[in-house]
């Protein structure tokens, strides 16, 4: 399976990045990016880039299975599907 993730912005109101990949989009949570953030708090663009980076291929196969119509191991559970990318 691939791994491209390509990152495609932030949506203010959902709190979320919208991620790419071959099987296709969603909507990553912030919450997911640190778990030292004060409630409140977000993470820096760069740290959610990074974050991402470093968890594209279990976001990928997270993308892949909501996809097909499963549900993901968690914590990839709370990713939601974008539909007709």
């Amino acid at each position: 399976m691939s791994t491209r993730v390509e990152v495609r912005g932030r949506d203010v109101a959902r709190e979320a990045y919208r991620i790419e990949t071959d099987a296709g989009a969603a909507f990553v949570p912030e919450c997911l990016m640190s778990s030292d953030l004060r409630p409140g708090a977000r993470p820096t663009h760069q740290d959610a880039y990074e974050w991402i980076a470093a968890h594209r291929a279990a976001l990928a196969r997270a993308v892949d299975r909501l996809a097909r119509g499963n549900r993901p191991r968690p914590p990839y559970d709370i990713l939601t599907l974008i539909e007709g990318r």
